[in-house]
């Protein structure tokens, strides 16, 4: 696919934007099309709760994991289902043996979408790991084992702290699992921010050497700036500097770097109702990934908005799921 010519800075469409409409393009709820605002927002909560219970009920797992000294540094790991393409030594075995176990498997890190102490009319809704583990029926029954990681929320945790904490989840899983085939990150709307600085994090500092394989951005925000001019600057306790080092589009722009593994797989997905501000921060970010030399893809999903994007991972046939699936185990070919 031919990257087109990048939009100088100047020309950033937002920037011409009124404030009341700036806040409307970052409010994803107002954009739904068919539950409404409040019914988007308990839908995706009861829905994370529901698939959370399952898969705490019917996967062989380890709860709250510390991956640090943090009261908030917790993770869940979901192991692949006994039988699976992926599976090995049994479900029974799992436990005793998970180090062993996961020696061929995929591993996925999920970073849960972090709640924000913002209206609920803005479109976001208090999550917690324990009700977000959206994908982890439909992947571990293919043989993915899945990590849903924790870490602290606005306002507690500044951006700067929750990067820090999710490169130190990662560099957890990578040295508790060092024969992995593959570990892939996942994130969503913010998470996909996190999970896209990840791209950018010297892992020699953390001690390992991560076998990344893939990330999968799912409606994810990558320049911060705008949202210093909205009403998440006072949440995030979001200042200009904080927004450009906590960037990865402008961190991948003034100072391109190159893939440590050029196999390495980034899907930049968005949902068709997904607002225009999201949509052009998916696109531009995938040129921006091309540009650098990263094998990127880039995959607007029909007729999903910014809910539905992530609680269709509930369903093993969903498209975005077979996408996952489909980049997992060709890429571990």
């Amino acid at each position: 696919m031919d990257v087109p010519r990048q939009v100088p800075e100047s020309e950033s469409p937002w920037k011409k934007m009124s404030k009341e409409e700036l806040e409307n393009q970052y409010s994803p709820s107002r954009w739904v099309v068919r539950l409404g605002a409040e019914g988007a927002l308990k839908t995706y909560t009861e829905m994370g709760k529901q698939a959370t219970k399952s898969a705490q009920a019917t996967r062989t797992n380890l709860l709250n994991v510390p991956y640090g000294d943090g009261e908030g540094e917790k993770l869940d790991i979901y192991f692949p289902e006994a039988g699976s393409e992926g599976d090995s030594l049994g479900v029974s075995n799992l436990l005793q043996f998970s180090a062993i176990a996961l020696k061929r498997k995929h591993v996925i890190v999920q970073m849960r979408r972090p709640g924000l102490e913002v209206p609920r009319s803005r479109g976001l809704c208090v999550m917690c790991k324990d009700e977000s583990a959206f994908m982890v029926n439909p992947l571990t029954a293919q043989g993915v084992a899945v990590v849903v990681v924790a870490y602290d929320i606005a306002p507690k945790g500044s951006l700067g702290r929750m990067v820090d904490q999710v490169a130190r989840s990662v560099a957890f899983v990578q040295k508790r699992y060092p024969c992995n085939e593959g570990i892939y990150l996942c994130g969503h709307s913010a998470g996909a921010h996190l999970a896209a600085m990840m791209l950018l994090v010297n892992w020699t500092e953390h001690g390992v050497t991560c076998n990344l394989k893939g990330f999968f951005l799912l409606s994810g925000i990558y320049d911060l700036e705008p949202l210093v001019h909205i009403f998440w600057k006072e949440p995030l306790l979001l200042t200009p500097e904080d927004a450009q080092r906590t960037s990865p589009q402008w961190l991948l722009e003034a100072a391109p770097r190159r893939p440590a593994d050029p196999a390495c797989h980034v899907l930049v997905i968005v949902g068709q109702y997904d607002s225009p501000e999201f949509r052009r921060q998916s696109r531009e970010f995938y040129q921006t990934l091309c540009r650098g030399g990263w094998k990127a893809s880039f995959e607007e999903l029909q007729d999903v908005d910014h809910f539905e994007i992530v609680w269709k991972l509930t369903q093993k046939d969903y498209g975005l799921n077979q996408i996952i699936l489909k980049t997992i185990f060709q890429d571990g070919l």
